[in-house]
């Protein structure tokens, strides 16, 4: 059975090795940041799991490396499954042990399973489940159960055929008729008596007295109890009731609604009211922090998630939607236009489809096709693409029969081809990908290079990393490359601002004296 590592819990983002074979030896090339060679090491083979964690894997020994990349600790097991800071899990077999990053041997390469939550862990060998907490220092036997598993707020979760237990609490017997994760601070348990909260300690901070308890988002939980509404937030410590009322109160269509007398009266927040207001006929959530509000006299607001609103509630609108730079899309009549916050139309009610106004444009469409409008109601950029994106620091994403190209705010295609897909990453570059290849484009739209690498990624200013079959290089904001794509991997030693390039070790051929001797003769 493979490592089970658990998603529940955070710190759950790691390096995933997955190493199937252990590769041949290597000789590595050591350059600082400015690209100067400093030294060779011969015959090794590294992978760095972080920026200050190092391994050797060489003849199937497992090996901690300081960052002299020397040798300071010997792992068991012959392979680096995964690792998650600031566990190195390791595997033999089919079995599965676990190392502190510094070099502390924690479980032997033994178990079936093993889950990590930040510094503790959980193993399984056969049915017995096995706890670590790093601040003892002790493995402990938990007992044998179905399963077990972290929850979100570092609980385990055991379950056997008479229900459910929490093995780290202090009433480690007690059993539940069901516990379900909810969110990093709480559990929701289900007993006899009815439904509860349990923090990360293993105590009910909300006793499970509630007939019908549902978490809404966050810290926050919609509950009923015999005739009364109520809305709670549990934080790690105690559970607050925040409102409570014997009108019902309901979910419907995403949005929390109650109703007075059988009319409704409030929109609902978390843990109060966010609108009281006579006459509401119904509300729609536009996203996750607006509503529209309507009026059984035809009237329509734009309602934000403090209460206030955006568009004032006004006539003959079917729809108004967020918006950005005083201007609100809206639907009148089947078409678009853009309102105030007065709902007042500014930009006429004649698209097919809008967005919003960014950097003082706004996508519209006509005829199937996009383009874009000042605040004026002037177009600024004629409607010739299939889709369009926001302006984001003067340029935008924009495609056309079925392949895309940058465009800046007068219109003028920044790249020489169009490309079948681009991306804006998140240091403000853009990604461009042609039949399967990448290029990169830099933030003031200028090419760097097109599609035609397998793999390429910024590791640094004028430091991007290429790939094109199975051999590395480096390439500059240029276009030039600062290391020819030549090797076999290259990574960055962030902690010792280095980089490792990793050229294919060839041993010496060393004939053999005999057949040397056998040789010389037939050629004699």
């Amino acid at each position: 059975m493979l490592v089970e590592v658990c998603k529940r819990g955070a710190m759950m983002a790691g390096l995933i090795l997955g190493i199937q074979s252990f590769s041949s030896a290597q000789t590595w090339e050591v350059y600082d940041h400015n690209l100067n060679m400093t030294r060779k090491i011969e015959n090794d083979n590294i992978k760095l799991l972080s920026e200050s964690v190092r391994v050797s894997i060489v003849d199937q020994k497992l090996q901690l490396l300081n960052p002299q990349y020397k040798p300071f600790y010997t792992l068991k097991g012959n392979k680096i499954y995964q690792f998650l800071e600031p566990w190195i899990i390791v595997s033999e077999g089919e079995k599965y042990g676990v190392f502190h990053e510094y070099g502390e041997e924690i479980l032997a390469p033994d178990f079936d399973e093993v889950q990590t939550y930040y510094s503790q862990l959980l193993a399984k060998k056969g049915s017995a489940y096995y706890y670590y907490d790093r601040g003892d220092r002790k493995v402990r036997t938990l007992g044998a159960f179905d399963e077990a598993f972290f929850s979100d707020n570092g609980q385990i979760i055991a379950k056997t055929p008479q229900g459910y237990f929490l093995p780290l609490s202090k009433n480690p017997n007690k059993i539940y008729q069901k516990l379900e994760v909810v969110n990093d601070k709480t559990i929701l348990a289900q007993e006899s008596t009815g439904l509860g909260l349990i923090n990360r300690e293993g105590e009910y901070i909300l006793d499970p007295v509630i007939d019908k308890l549902d978490h809404v988002e966050g810290d926050f939980y919609f509950g009923f109890d015999a005739h009364q509404y109520m809305l709670i937030k549990a934080t790690e410590q105690k559970a607050d009731i925040k409102y409570t009322s014997y009108h019902r109160i309901a979910i419907e269509n995403d949005v929390m609604l109650e109703y007075i007398h059988g009319k409704l009266r409030r929109v609902m927040k978390n843990d109060g009211i966010l609108l009281d207001i006579i006459g509401m006929d119904s509300v729609r959530r536009m996203d996750k922090e607006h509503y529209n509000v309507y009026f059984r006299d035809h009237k329509v607001g734009l309602l934000n998630a403090e209460g206030k609103w955006d568009v004032s509630p006004s006539e003959n609108i079917t729809k108004i939607f967020p918006g950005n730079e005083g201007l609100y899309a809206a639907l009148i009549d089947g078409k678009y236009g853009f309102v105030d916050k007065a709902g007042k139309l500014r930009i006429a009610n004649r698209y097919d489809s809008v967005s919003k106004y960014t950097e003082g444009l706004a996508p519209f469409k006509v005829d199937n096709r996009w383009g874009y409008l000042d605040k004026n109601d002037r177009i600024a950029i004629q409607p010739q693409y299939e889709e369009v994106g926001d302006f984001h620091r003067g340029i935008a994403i924009v495609k056309k029969g079925g392949k895309s190209n940058l465009i800046d705010k007068n219109g003028k295609e920044l790249l020489g081809n169009y490309y079948r897909r681009i991306s804006l990453t998140d240091d403000n570059y853009y990604l461009t990908e042609d039949e399967e290849m990448f290029g990169l484009v830099n933030a003031s739209g200028s090419e760097i290079s097109i599609p035609k690498f397998d793999e390429i990624r910024r590791e640094n200013y004028d430091h991007i990393l290429v790939k094109r079959g199975n051999k590395y290089g480096l390439m500059r904001e240029s276009g030039e490359y600062s290391l020819p794509i030549y090797y076999k991997n290259i990574i960055y030693d962030r902690s010792n601002e280095l980089i490792l390039a990793e050229d294919e070790y060839i041993p010496p051929v060393v004939e053999n004296i005999e057949e040397s001797k056998k040789k010389k003769k037939k050629g004699a």
